[in-house]
């Protein structure tokens, strides 16, 4: 049976890494992409150097700026940063022919059979390595030279990359060592891997499930996988409880899919400090980020979608999926993100409890464009200002077919109308 090897790269600081690298006196700066300087917004990305300080993605600016004053806060330019996405993708998909988009700066691919373009490099210290010949130094090979060729293709910057067997497994591997990190999981050795690590690593563990479990004097991944899948869904539940007893062994039988959930296209992001519903500021602007991700992967898969979808899951774990039908098809983040406000605002219901998660996806996917006017007579965003967009789309569709709006702008709009 032939081994399955899976990379996950991730880019480092993708957004601010593009900055510094368009306008070196940023080097060694600490870099704030999206947000302003007096608090408004959300952080988009953050480089290692305003990390120090404690600022991360999805943190209000307000807090960024008291974190880090001395921060440079700069708007994010889309279409730049998805020119050079696409360059980055074009380099995975010349090593792998299975590539599974998860954003503009991440993706997961499945070396299993591939091999470098260069059989045998050298070594940091100059000699010559022994050619790969295990499937586990290919893959190891594979993901060396993906490093070596952004950084020398995009003219310096990094990814750190995560090899194992599987995609959960190499999820947590390629963030262990950022930035420029290369982390290999031996094949079988998973559960040892995991053991040290906390349980908010794996994905399902948030501060109610971690309480619990902690609790319970369960606190590190080792714990859980010594403990019996009956006893974890006494105390969590059935599914979850399978869930994680599953994912501390290291089990996760999910495929690359080299265009995942084909009837669908979506983003979704779960928080460690749930918001409150009434912070509405923080709320839209992440689903603007959602709406931005979504519009990005419509427009590199040339595809329009005609519904949207928001996904709002509270606190207490109740899931609520709001959805409306376009009128025509769209690619539009605007579009996208008018829509999966609008729902927030009048069919979203949490009473008192605060926000663990938000999702925006879109379905009825179709390959032809289509005329998209129509949403932008509603009364939300006037029709100058659509006239604006759709030029704006027009002029970068000519360009390679790709980008959009910059981020922020029809943030910043609304700000001012309110």
């Amino acid at each position: 049976m032939t081994e399955r090897w899976i990379l996950h790269v991730d880019m480092d600081a993708f957004f601010a890494a593009v900055e510094v690298l368009d306008n070196p006196r940023l080097a060694g700066k600490p870099v704030i992409v999206g947000g302003t300087p007096q608090g408004h917004g959300v952080v988009s990305t953050a480089n290692y150097e305003a990390r120090k300080f404690g600022v991360h993605s999805a943190m209000p600016a307000a807090q960024a700026v008291r974190l880090c004053p001395q921060g440079i806060f700069l708007r994010p330019r889309l279409s730049r940063y998805s020119g050079v996405s696409r360059q980055v993708f074009n380099i995975f998909r010349d090593l792998s022919p299975i590539v599974e988009p998860l954003s503009i700066d991440e993706a997961f691919l499945d070396v299993t059979g591939c091999h470098p373009s260069q059989s045998v490099r050298v070594a940091d210290d100059g000699r010559q390595e022994t050619r790969p010949h295990t499937a586990a130094q290919l893959a190891i090979a594979v993901a060396r030279e993906i490093q070596a060729r952004v950084e020398s293709e995009t003219g310096g910057l990094s990814c750190s990359i995560g090899v194992a067997e599987n995609k959960f497994l190499a999820k947590i591997a390629s963030d262990l060592q950022k930035p420029r990190g290369l982390v290999t999981v031996p094949r079988g050795k998973a559960r040892e891997f995991l053991a040290k690590f906390a349980i908010e690593r794996l994905w399902g563990v948030g501060p109610r499930t971690s309480e619990r479990l902690r609790q319970r004097g369960l606190r590190r991944i080792g714990d859980l996988s010594s403990t019996s899948q009956k006893e974890l869904a006494r105390i969590l539940g059935e599914e979850l409880g399978r869930h994680l007893h599953r994912l501390s062994h290291g089990i996760d039988a999910r495929r690359v899919n080299p265009r995942p959930e084909s009837k669908s296209i979506g983003h979704e992001t779960t928080f460690a400090e749930f918001i409150p519903n009434e912070d509405t500021d923080t709320i839209f602007n992440i689903l603007f980020s959602l709406s931005h991700q979504v519009a990005f992967r419509l427009l590199r898969e040339r595809l329009w979608a005609r519904t949207v979808t928001l996904k709002v899951r509270d606190e207490t774990f109740h899931t609520m999926t709001r959805s409306q039908t376009l009128p025509k098809a769209t690619q539009l983040v605007e579009q996208i993100f008018l829509v999966a406000r609008s729902l927030f605002e009048t069919k979203v219901s949490l009473g008192p409890h605060r926000v663990r998660l938000l999702g925006v996806s879109t379905t009825q996917l179709d390959a032809e464009p289509v005329e998209q006017l129509e949403l932008f007579d509603q009364e939300a965003v006037t029709r100058e200002k659509s006239t604006r967009l759709a030029d704006v789309e027009a002029r970068v569709r000519r360009r390679l077919g790709d980008g959009a709006i910059t981020r922020g702008r029809l943030v910043e709009k609304r700000r001012k109308d309110e």
